[in-house]
């Protein structure tokens, strides 16, 4: 199975639709962001984080690249 397959079985069983591949590659931009400037952990934690508070991916992505 590929990482979209799995993707997409799970965004079924949550009801919600996939990403788009600009959504996908805004997702992993933000975690690549929170993972090379902090340890790996806060890769998936700031991808979470962002869904929680309901921003836009850009604006995470954003507010991501000002912590240094």
């Amino acid at each position: 199975m590929t990482a979209r397959d799995w993707i997409d079985a799970y965004a079924a069983k949550l009801g919600i639709a996939t990403p788009s591949d600009d959504e996908l590659d805004a997702i992993l931009d933000l975690a690549a962001e929170a993972a090379h400037a902090s340890e790996r952990i806060a890769a998936p934690v700031a991808c979470w984080l962002s869904a929680k508070a309901g921003r836009p991916l850009e604006e995470s992505l954003a507010l991501a690249r000002e912590i240094a």
